[in-house]
């Protein structure tokens, strides 16, 4: 069986700087930060206090019913409001001839923590027969995918990854694969997340994972590989493409962005929370990946990195780049999204795929913001104070 090709033929985002691809990438080359105190519930008594919300989200005016998004949790209107824009972005028409050849497959972390909180609180205060017949439906991670595909009509494969952090990165390689082997011609793909809650802010922190030493300062507060970066911030959104098979692409004359050569995936089999110190699962993914696309490290230009603002994983992350493209590390530009949107969470490799493929549509790389000065362990070229 031949290999087939992949390219990608939409881009749809609604996140921190914007509710769509446009607003987002012109904000990120702007260096705007999208992190701003918490309007979504009263954080006044919290240790972070701080995220990057999407500002003034209407479902409706993405193209989704009062009536259902009211039996939706937030990320599942997310879902949808991105994959409405996605395919009217793309120009595919899915239809009874094409619909068992378009899947769905997007990543998800945490699923509808809004909804347990909500019909928790009823439980308790109200007693069972308060608990809506709605609560499962709305926050089962796979509601994403499945609500997506009721609205676009897609019936292929349909199924959501949870892979905490590396959920919506693995949904789009998952979806590479499909069409690599034939199973589908497109597939929507990506993740989405809405974990700004009590419930999310709270266990994080518990975590030791967010900052709390910028509260008053929050556009400083996510500063990836900085040498005073005390934590992540929490962010929300979605990130969606259309990936497509290339022949079927150019048989509609569907608008190209760029092509997915390689994926790789690995596990550090180490620590719950912790990546490996030595980054060598990281290190293995990115060797994996450029084996497959048939790419030298000394080919490489640009890495968007997972860049979280957290002690380990940015150092770690350093010594996964440097084990992996040897002495071409040095010459690679690397930056972090997450500098100016905070961590989405499932949502933040469907974004961040999304920032890459503007980067090489415009040829601009944009700069990680808040950081100011490098770790001494941080040594390679964070994008740091220049385009």
């Amino acid at each position: 069986m031949s290999r087939k090709r992949v390219v990608v033929t939409g881009l749809s985002a609604l996140t921190p700087l914007g509710g769509n691809v446009t607003e987002t990438w012109d904000n990120l080359l702007a260096g705007k930060s999208g992190i701003g105190p918490i309007t979504l519930f009263d954080a006044s008594g919290f240790d972070s206090r701080i995220a990057g919300e999407v500002k003034g989200f209407d479902p409706e005016a993405y193209g989704v019913p009062a009536k259902q998004a009211r039996r939706m949790d937030r990320f599942v209107q997310f879902a949808v409001a991105a994959g409405n824009m996605l395919v009217e972005h793309s120009g595919l028409v899915i239809n009874d001839d094409n619909a068992g050849r378009v899947s769905v497959i997007l990543g998800v972390g945490l699923g509808g923590l809004h909804t347990i909180e909500v019909f928790h609180s009823r439980l308790v205060e109200a007693g069972p027969g308060k608990v809506s017949p709605f609560m499962i439906p709305m926050l089962i991670s796979n509601m994403a995918p499945g609500q997506l595909a009721i609205a676009t009509g897609a019936k292929g494969a349909n199924m959501v990854l949870t892979s905490a952090c590396a959920s919506g990165t693995h949904a789009i390689g998952a979806a590479y694969t499909e069409i690599v082997m034939g199973r589908c011609d497109a597939c929507i793909s990506g993740g989405v997340e809405a974990t700004v809650t009590p419930m999310g802010i709270s266990g994080f922190t518990a975590l030791k994972a967010l900052s709390t030493a910028h509260n008053d300062n929050p556009e400083k507060a996510s500063r990836p590989f900085d040498k005073d970066r005390d934590g992540f911030v929490m962010g929300e959104g979605a990130g969606v493409v259309i990936l497509e098979e290339l022949e079927h692409a150019k048989a509609r004359g569907a608008k190209i962005y760029a092509e997915v050569v390689g994926y790789g995936s690995t596990g550090d089999a180490y620590h719950i929370t912790s990546p490996a110190e030595d980054g060598a699962g990281a290190a293995k993914a990115m060797e994996l990946a450029m084996e497959e696309a048939c790419v030298s490290p000394e080919q490489v230009e640009y890495i968007n990195a997972h860049g979280t603002s957290t002690h380990h994983n940015d150092l770690f992350e350093t010594r996964a780049i440097k084990r992996a493209f040897g002495e071409a590390a040095k010459d690679v530009v690397i930056n972090s999204t997450k500098s100016m949107i905070g961590h989405l969470l499932g949502a933040a490799g469907g974004v961040e795929f999304i920032t890459c493929v503007k980067a090489i549509e415009d040829g601009f790389i944009h700069q990680t913001m808040g950081t100011v000065q490098a770790d001494e362990e941080c040594d390679l070229n964070y994008a740091i104070g220049a385009p």
